[in-house]
């Protein structure tokens, strides 16, 4: 939701009805994740995708009827010998989309989301996308990391909802808005909804009709829009500002830092959101103590100096949980410096997590090119890659997203 926004917050502000499909459940290669949405607005033009153009056309097809209707649809696109080029998805994936109808009766609730997100505030919408009862389908809960909330639903599971609260690097008590139809099931879903948006990711959680964990029959789409991920780059070179403009583009917010104002100035740096004077190992100790470093953070050390360098790894290595710690230099200047962090203390595990030389072995040259090279390395680690070329890969396109603990299932048409 979070790229089409903008538009569909217009729409809604101005008392319009939209038509919204939304990706909840991806298999084998699908284009685009959960949570990818597409909006057919009051004058039929669209805004954003589903499936990078795939199936647009009978999405938006469905959404006309579904506005027209009022009752939302749960649809499954996906390939078989009759249906791959009339249906368009011939990429060999499945997809599960959720088209509904939104205005300000429907969803009354999205000028407060649109606030939080633009407030980087974590906020994950819960929608039960398939029920026996046709009646619970389309409610929603809304869950808040970070507000004040009394009644039912803010009672049980007190405990794990702040130590989650806490892992995101907010404070305050949870908060919780609307309801999927009982207090079981509000339960079940507020705590894995909190655990979805501790990780950054929006999944379809499986329960049974009134919320029983292990049952079935009920399926509760959580979108979770959490602030976007940290990048720190520290070292104010060339070879940053590059790794600043590609870190953006992957919808990191990038922090350049550096203990020279010489050099470290919002000037060299366009492309990070922000620029800052200070001793790179004191920054991330205090960004650290500050809840601001968590398990989606990525550190590209870049300055290849060792009285930068190794007082920041020390720290950096010493982390509970970051996704990435990568750092610049020869394979020389590596060995150097595990030869000086060893002395400093840290141990064979520690040093393990350690990605040096920095990046993946495109034959990088130029600063664009080793940026390129870096921020390849971090998106196989987050998803897992092989970092080799897939024309000499057997098997899937795309790994398993995120808690993918149901079996794919048999390519479905429309």
């Amino acid at each position: 939701m979070r790229e089409v926004l903008d538009e569909l917050l217009e729409w809604w502000e101005s008392g319009a009805t939209v038509g919204v499909g939304t990706v909840v459940s991806t298999f084998r290669s699908a284009p685009r994740p959960p949570g990818a949405t597409m909006l057919v607005g009051p004058d039929e033009s669209v805004v954003g995708s589903v499936s990078g153009g795939c199936v647009e056309g009978a999405v938006y097809e469905l959404a006309r009827e579904v506005v027209d209707s009022g009752a939302p649809v749960l649809q499954r696109y996906g390939v078989s010998d009759d249906d791959a080029f009339a249906v368009g998805l011939t990429c060999g994936g499945v997809l599960d989309v959720y088209v509904e109808r939104v205005d300000r009766e429907s969803f009354p609730e999205l000028g407060e989301i649109a606030a939080d997100v633009r407030a980087g505030r974590p906020v994950a919408i819960a929608t039960v996308v398939s029920h026996p009862d046709p009646a619970r389908i389309g409610r929603r809960l809304l869950v808040r990391p970070h507000d004040d909330t009394s009644g039912p639903t803010a009672r049980a599971g007190v405990a794990r909802s702040d130590r989650i609260s806490g892992s995101l690097g907010l404070s305050g008590s949870l908060g919780v808005s609307g309801s999927l139809g009982s207090e079981r099931v509000d339960d079940a879903v507020r705590d894995d909804a909190l655990g979805l948006l501790a990780a950054g990711h929006s999944a379809v959680l499986t329960y049974g009709p009134d919320g029983e964990r292990r049952g079935e029959g009920q399926q509760v789409f959580v979108q979770a829009l959490a602030p976007p991920p940290r990048m720190l780059v520290f070292g104010a070179i060339d070879f940053a500002a590059a790794v600043a403009r590609v870190g953006s583009f992957l919808g990191y917010r990038v922090t350049v830092c550096d203990a020279r104002p010489l050099f470290a100035t919002p000037a060299r740096f366009p492309g990070a959101d922000e620029v800052v004077v200070d001793w790179p190992h004191r920054y991330l100790e205090a960004e650290q103590a500050a809840g601001r470093v968590d398990e989606r953070t990525v550190l590209c050390v870049l300055t290849h100096d060792p009285k930068f360098d190794v007082p920041l790894l020390e720290v950096a290595l010493r982390l509970s949980a970051v996704a990435y710690v990568g750092a610049m230099g020869s394979r020389r200047t590596h060995e150097d410096r595990l030869a000086r962090l060893r002395e400093a203390g840290l141990h064979e595990h520690e040093l393990a997590a350690l990605r040096s030389p920095i990046g993946l072995d495109l034959g990088a040259r130029t600063p664009e090119e080793t940026a390129v090279s870096i921020a390849a390395e971090i998106v196989a680690a987050r998803w897992g890659g092989t970092g080799g070329p897939l024309s000499s890969l057997p098997g899937r396109i795309h790994g398993a997203p995120y808690a993918a603990t149901v079996a794919d299932p048999a390519p479905a048409g429309m």
